[in-house]
């Protein structure tokens, strides 16, 4: 007799706002069943068509029917198996039968995967993955606006659940949500040099626990797909009998009483608790949980992490040529990374400057360090001007002369002076800011999405010193490149990746700056216009590295140590959307946007130690082309920029 073990995983697409209005509609592959195709009907000219990856090789060569929804793998009995079709609807792997079913309940779509043990001895199943192809990649800004979808994972067990929004952040959105049984992870696929580098996100896997079938034993994951419109997305999903887990923060300092609601339709259960240890806290109930951030204190951290520099990342020897740069520090070498093999993302230059701007910015809030900090940065300020700069200002990314004129060192560079002279006094540095910028303007000019433009700090500076005329040709110049953003909208030029939250985020940032000095409404126009498609990049998990952490997905590989593509949460550049909301919350009045703006920049604490010591990038997912990820990098390189976020919402 077969015992029946029901785990059931429920996917549901359904509408929101007019959701009744809206169905799920799907395409199969006639001899499989697998899913071809996923589209919202809204009754409108709205293109609905473009969830999920093209899996017959014309989107991507490397996106096969491999990878078509539905289809999946799993370790069973130590042997790697993929899911090979032996009827309509029913797969094999190994000792394992899976039987799906598919069917439409209202304008939802409800999947069910059943695992069926058809040996006469128990089964160990380990690593499942079920193909989830959604279309997370980056051709252009134009198609991303109008075909692409940003897509944020919650594998919170029996409340997983997946929210695909549009890039543009409106219209009718994707939702999947797990019913019954559990989701506890998530892999992905086909990332590499060769695959879309920096522009494709990759295939995703929703991943059940491992478990043991017994002979004649099955295993059941349902899930349904619903439609909603992104701001109804968590209304959609407890209707329809799921369970939202919030937090009003997720990283506490010690002694903190942490408050955590398990949210039903019908029901809330609270649950506080005090934060008595550091690191990873997580809070379980019914199946799911909230994963909260202990630390010793905010400011003790950045207070650590400042000292850590100090002592450990400068290079000190007066016979190297980066005598006075601030460097990649190897965790497990414990050491400065004095030979980077050519990689421009371990340079001594570039981003590396985001040290230099916290220590600067460290300084100016704290007198009592100035004795023990501005030394360090008056050598490094020289090192900046001698090595990396020519008498014009052209700024280098390292000291090898023929190293990559840069437009984003410019603005990090002019940062750096116009705080080192707010720090010192010397008008000299004030200058080089000044300089600085007129070579980017001059290179660049003025439709360059650079991040951090030095707008507030730069021309407070200016004004500072009084160069009235600086001040004018600067502020002429923001005002000419916040022209270009405005007329561009949603059309973001290519940068180093096709399009990524950090061309979206430092434009808002840059207009609402811009409005702040200049009162011009067009400028605050021009970033409202833009949020919608900010907002799309983060997502509300509860947990301390998702919750509001803009998607980042290939900082592992070019500033990490293991060099893995995949997603990384926390990444340090999603606090440059902190200092966008923190900005657009000052113009617009808007208080919400920066209370986000501090959870954002706390959620990037966990990137950095009790003892200073830091990381670039935790890579997240389970794996990452079959290989174990989930960690922490040994590189600490150029996380700092969260601090120098940190400092400016606080």
């Amino acid at each position: 007799m077969i015992k029946i073990k029901h785990l059931a995983i429920s996917l549901s697409l359904i509408a929101a706002g007019n959701a009744c209005a809206q169905r799920i509609d799907y395409k199969e592959d006639l001899r499989s069943g697998y899913i071809t195709n996923i589209s919202i009907n809204t009754g409108s000219e709205e293109k609905s068509d473009f969830w999920l990856l093209n899996t017959s090789g014309k989107q991507y060569r490397w996106i096969t029917d491999w990878y078509q929804w539905g289809k999946g793998y799993a370790t069973v009995n130590g042997k790697k198996h993929h899911w090979r079709c032996i009827a309509e609807k029913k797969y094999i792997a190994g000792e394992i039968r899976i039987d799906v079913d598919r069917k439409r309940d209202g304008n939802d779509v409800v999947e069910t995967y059943t695992f069926v043990n058809t040996s006469k001895k128990s089964a160990s199943l380990s690593n499942i993955g079920i193909y989830t192809p959604l279309n997370d990649n980056y051709p252009s800004s134009h198609l991303c606006m109008t075909e692409r979808c940003n897509v944020h994972i919650w594998h919170g067990g029996k409340a997983a659940y997946v929210k695909a929004l549009p890039m543009n952040g409106k219209g009718a959105a994707l939702g999947l949500m797990v019913t019954q049984g559990e989701i506890t992870d998530y892999d992905v696929w086909e990332r590499g040099p060769k695959k879309g580098m920096s522009n494709f996100r990759g295939v995703f896997a929703l991943c059940p626990p491992n478990m043991t079938l017994e002979a004649g034993e099955s295993y059941t994951l349902q899930w349904r797909l619903f439609a909603h419109h992104g701001n109804d997305f968590e209304q959609q999903l407890l209707n329809r009998g799921g369970m939202i887990v919030k937090s009003n923060k997720y990283v506490y300092e010690l002694g903190e009483k942490a408050k955590i609601q398990f949210i039903r339709k019908d029901k809330v259960k609270t649950i506080t608790k005090k934060v008595n240890s550091l690191g990873d806290i997580r809070v379980d109930y019914m199946g799911t949980h909230a994963l909260l951030l202990g630390v010793s204190g905010e400011r003790e951290l950045l207070k650590k992490r400042v000292q850590f520099i100090l002592d450990n990342q400068q290079m000190n020897n007066p016979a190297d040529p980066r005598y006075g740069a601030f460097m990649v520090y190897d965790n497990e070498g414990d050491s400065i990374l004095t030979d980077c093999k050519g990689r421009s993302d371990l340079d001594e230059g570039r981003e590396r400057v985001g040290m230099g701007i916290v220590l600067a910015e460290y300084a100016m809030r704290n007198p009592e360090m100035k004795e023990k900090i501005v030394p360090s940065l008056t050598r490094y300020a020289r090192f900046i001007r001698e090595k990396i700069q020519d008498g014009n200002y052209t700024t280098g990314s390292s000291v090898m002369k023929a190293s990559k004129n840069r437009g984003y060192n410019y603005a990090w560079v002019a940062d750096f002076y116009f705080r080192m002279a707010l720090l010192t006094g010397n008008k000299q540095y004030a200058l080089d800011g000044y300089g600085t910028l007129q070579a980017l303007y001059r290179m660049f000019g003025y439709g360059f999405y650079c991040i951090d433009y030095p707008v507030t700090i730069g021309l407070k500076a200016l004004k500072q010193f009084d160069m009235k005329k600086e001040y004018d040709t600067l502020l002429a110049n923001f005002n000419q490149t916040g022209d270009v953003f405005v007329k561009n909208g949603l059309n973001f030029p290519k940068f180093e990746v096709n399009y990524e939250q950090s061309i979206v985020a430092p434009a808002v940032q840059f207009l609402s700056e811009l409005y702040l000095v200049t009162g011009k409404k067009e400028y605050l126009d021009g970033a409202t216009t833009l949020m919608p498609a900010l907002e799309a990049f983060n997502g509300s998990q509860p947990s301390h590295r998702l919750h509001d952490i803009a998607i980042r997905h290939w900082d592992g590989h070019w500033f990490g140590k293991r060099q893995t593509y995949g997603d990384v949460f926390p990444h340090y550049w999603s606090s440059i959307t902190a200092g966008a909301f923190y900005h657009y919350a000052k113009a617009t009045g808007k208080k919400e946007y920066a209370e986000r703006a501090k959870n954002i920049c706390r959620g990037n604490l966990s990137l950095f130690s009790e003892d200073g010591r830091a990381t670039c990038a935790f890579v997240y997912p389970r794996m990452v082309n079959g290989v174990a990820a989930h960690y922490a990098d040994a590189y600490a390189n150029d996380q700092d920029w969260a601090l120098m976020f940190w400092m400016m919402v606080e």
